[in-house]
């Protein structure tokens, strides 16, 4: 696309392949499979907001997995009949980006959204209002952080200890 060539032409080799060639980046040995932090993940062409460390999950597949973008429009699901198989592709709607695939094994009767991490970038949540995504700091209430979570375990545990 016209509008993003500046922004193709910076990719990484690995990056350049997955996006607009459709690849596949190797399994447990990339990005963001393991990222923890609170944040958003943004398409790397077009830096809209695809998806969040909220729907974050382990799939236990190698690749970061969410059960669902922050926005449905900022994604386009396609069928992709490659390898041998039927799946359904995931694309960028802005850049058309590849992504991943979604399939319908997620957690909880969700969907498991497979993305590669050479088509994202990650924004701590520390740092989404100085990069310009301050909008979506609404996202992250206090009560869900990761960080808050594990302050209110350790609470519970000290006061259960000084108990006995």
């Amino acid at each position: 696309m016209k509008k993003y060539a500046e922004s193709i032409k910076s990719l990484t080799p690995i990056q350049f392949a997955v996006t607009q060639k459709n690849a596949t980046e190797r399994p447990f040995e990339n990005e963001y499979y393991n990222e923890v932090r609170d944040g958003i993940y943004i398409d790397i062409v077009s830096k809209k907001v695809l998806f969040t460390s909220n729907e974050k999950f382990d799939a236990h597949c190698g690749w970061p997995s969410f059960t669902k973008p922050v926005k449905d429009n900022q994604i386009v699901e396609r069928k992709d009949y490659s390898n041998f198989m039927l799946r359904t592709e995931v694309r960028s709607t802005e850049s058309n980006s590849h992504l991943g695939h979604v399939f319908n094994d997620g957690p909880n009767g969700n969907l498991r959204y497979c993305i590669n991490s050479a088509s994202l970038a990650f924004v701590p949540k520390e740092e989404m209002k100085a990069k310009g995504y301050k909008e979506y700091m609404n996202l992250f209430k206090k009560w869900q952080s990761k960080d808050c979570y594990f302050f209110m375990v350790k609470c519970c545990l000290f006061l259960f200890i000084r108990k006995f």
